[in-house]
């Protein structure tokens, strides 16, 4: 699975609170959410987001609360993929559950600028910035996850192979 889009930048301990603002938990609607999404942190962010383009941010992101909303919000918006230095371990694990794919590396973050065009080999972690040349590795998503992910998320993948 290769990912290919414009970066949006953001800095550390980016939490769920900014990813998508509790006044807007009145709903789990995608279509919704997505129109708020990282508002309180870049007000034009829906305005500007496109499909496929690529949020890196610093360490921590998706700290805060454990709403499922923000992955969603996330995945909604058009975004491909989260690349930071690190995350929070309940939006680390919300987001697979939900279908948006994340990727650790600490020089990607460090390094990677706000409007770069990056392309992500999910299957083996490879980060380029098509914009500087700079490739990076961050950790591979396993193959099931992978499958989790091209199903649209953990349910949506039991419900593919005959689950509940």
């Amino acid at each position: 699975m290769n990912l290919r889009g414009r970066v949006f930048r953001f800095g550390d301990d980016i939490d769920t609170d900014a990813i998508i603002p509790a006044r807007y938990l009145n709903t789990s609607d995608p279509q919704e959410l997505k129109k708020h999404c990282m508002e309180d942190a870049d007000p034009a962010f829906f305005s500007k987001v496109s499909k496929g383009d690529i949020i890196v941010a610093g360490k921590n992101f998706g700290c805060g609360s454990s709403r499922e909303h923000a992955p969603i919000a996330i995945k909604a918006s058009g975004v491909s993929c989260v690349i930071a230095s690190s995350f929070a371990r309940i939006f680390f694990r919300n987001s697979f559950n939900m279908g948006l794919p994340i990727f650790e590396s600490d020089e990607a973050s460090a390094e990677i600028k706000e409007n770069d065009i990056v392309e992500v080999d999910a299957s083996t972690g490879l980060i380029t910035d098509i914009t500087t040349g700079r490739q990076y590795q961050a950790r591979p998503i396993p193959r099931f996850m992978q499958e989790l992910i091209a199903d649209g998320g953990l349910m949506e993948h039991i419900l593919k192979r005959g689950g509940i």
